[in-house]
Order: structure tokens, then C-alpha cells, then sequence
């Protein structure tokens, strides 16, 4: 049987990239301080969000709301085709419970269809990269419910590493305490964070200087990664620091001759909380 695959813009995939993997998205909302119109990723794209960030604006994220999700998998299922619905983080958002909850009303009017819908408990590249891999199984004929089997056994292997370059961002959003973004802006100390198994960010380590934080992608990559000759495929997801993403692919690219699947933007999903300058590795890993 036929089957849709459907996330939404937590996966931080170019909308255009999507359209061409014959996926469907719904948008999370973004709304600068001070503006009365909720963007979607579709209507700014990342060079203004940041430009804007940089120039002091603060922006504020919502969840995908029911209705949103209804109608954007009614149609599928309207049209005669099962759905596989692949979520963002609920440790982050409320995103993938709603579509979750929308899943389930779905089912109860639509019983012929076979309707799944998980919660990656991954972000940004991280849900991206996991979309990707079913996208890819789906072209190889694989059916919905082994498909659906074999995304639930990848998300808790996929490794999610990110540092930013402005401690305040982080600040706002409680991750650090206001003495310590000072004090980590002053020294130049850079954070190396994670998402968890509970989907959760976590502070893992610090570095001194951006090149230090690179090199301390690379080095979890390199460590986790089940093949350290070949490599695994990774995406490299960015906030205005394109030259800094291009340094990490070319770091592992030189250990182990494999270049990133993509590099793509981090969108203003995330970017809201991190600000300019996050730089983002997700890959398969043998935990996370």
C-alpha cells in the first residue's frame, strides 16, 4: 500500500529539499518581539532571521496547533494513502504530541488507513537525518510498518552535538545562568551540548575558542561513529556560520574521506533559542 511520510519544520530540511523527497511539513510559527505577524520558515528565510537576531531582535517559537496537523493529513489519507508521520523532539516541543494526538482522531475516521506516528526525540538535523533514512527506505520499496520498525530502532542511535558562539541566547532560555554567559563570553569559552535519550539539551563539556568547538564535534563524531575508516552519514546543520560548517565537514572528510549528506540551515526553530553562530552534528551513532 501506498504510504505518505510527513514531519514538520523541527527537521530544519530546506522546504524545497522535502518537496523533492515527496514529503509533506507543517510549520512551526516564529514571532519577533514587538511584530504582530507569526512567520513560518517559508516566509523568512535564515539570512534575515539572523540579520535581525544580530541587530537585537528577540524571536519566540509556537508548536504546530491540531487544526494545522488535521489538514495537512486528511488529504493523504483522503487520497488513498497510509501516513507515517515523523515528529520533532518532545523533550523541546509539544510539536509531535499534537501530531500524535491528530493521528489518533485521524484513525477513528479513516479505519482502513494505517496511520503511525512517532516522536524521534531528535532536532533540527538530528529529525532530519531521520526522515532521510525512511525517505530512502520508502524508495526501496520498504512498507510503512517495517519501515516505521526500523526508524523507532535508528532515533536512539542518532547523535546530536551542537556548540553556539554567543552564551546570552542560551541565557534567556535558562540553559545557562547570566554570570556564567558572561564569564563564557569574556574567556571565549564555547559550550559542547547534546540532546539525551530523554531528548533533552545537555551541557556536556566546554571549549576555548570556536576552532576548539569544532574540533570537539568532530572528536564525539569520530568516537561514536560504528565504522571510524568509511564514516557514517552526518548532516551539518548551521546558523549564519557557513564557513564554520564547511571547516567541520572538511575535518571529518579527512579522517574519513566521507562528506556530509547535506549542510542546511538551522532554522528558526532552534535558531530562536541558540542565536547566530550554532553550529549542529547529527549523525548514526552506536548510542547517543
Amino acid at each position: 500500500m501506498a504510504y505518505k511520510i510527513a514531519t514538520d519544520s523541527g527537521c530544519d530540511v530546506f522546504p524545497s529539499v522535502l518537496e523533492e523527497w515527496g514529503v509533506v511539513s507543517a510549520d512551526l510559527t516564529f514571532r519577533f518581539d514587538g511584530d504582530e505577524k507569526e512567520y513560518t520558515n517559508r516566509e523568512m528565510n535564515s539570512s534575515e532571521f539572523y540579520a535581525r537576531m544580530k541587530a537585537g531582535g528577540i524571536s519566540k517559537t509556537s508548536a504546530v496547533n491540531l487544526d494545522a496537523f488535521l489538514a495537512m493529513f486528511r488529504p493523504v489519507l483522503e487520497a488513498g494513502q497510509d501516513l507515517l508521520y515523523i515528529g520533532f523532539d518532545s523533550g523541546i516541543s509539544s510539536t509531535s504530541q499534537t501530531g500524535i494526538m491528530a493521528a489518533r482522531e485521524l484513525q477513528e475516521a479513516f479505519p482502513e488507513r494505517t496511520i503511525i506516528a512517532i516522536d524521534t526525540l531528535c532536532a533540527s538535523g538530528g529529525q532530519g537525518l531521520v526522515v532521510w533514512e525512511a525517505v530512502q527506505k520508502q524508495r526501496e520499496g520498504v512498507g510503512i510498518e517495517e519501515n516505521a520498525a526500523f526508524i523507532r530502532e535508528l532515533c536512539p542511535k542518532i547523535c546530536q552535538w551542537f556548540t553556539v558562539d554567543d552564551l546570552m541566547y542560551l541565557k534567556r532560555g535558562g540553559r545557562v545562568s547570566a554570570a556564567a554567559a558572561f564569564a563564557g563570553n569574556l574567556l571565549n569559552i564555547r559550550p559542547i551540548l547534546h540532546v539525551d535519550d530523554e531528548g533533552k539539551l545537555i551541557n556536556m563539556a566546554k571549549a576555548h575558542g570556536r576552532k576548539a568547538s569544532i574540533t570537539a564535534l568532530v572528536r564525539e563524531y569520530m568516537k561514536r561513529i560504528s565504522d571510524p575508516v568509511k564514516g557514517t552519514p552526518y548532516f551539518i546543520n548551521q546558523g549564519d556560520c557557513l564557513k564554520d560548517a564547511e571547516l567541520l565537514e572538511s575535518m571529518i572528510a579527512e579522517k574519513t574521506g566521507r562528506k556530509a549528506e547535506f549542510i542546511m540551515d538551522i532554522g528558526p526553530v532552534i535558531g530562536s533559542h541558540t542565536g547566530p553562530g550554532i553550529l549542529a552534528l547529527f549523525f548514526e551513532g552506536t548510542e547517543r
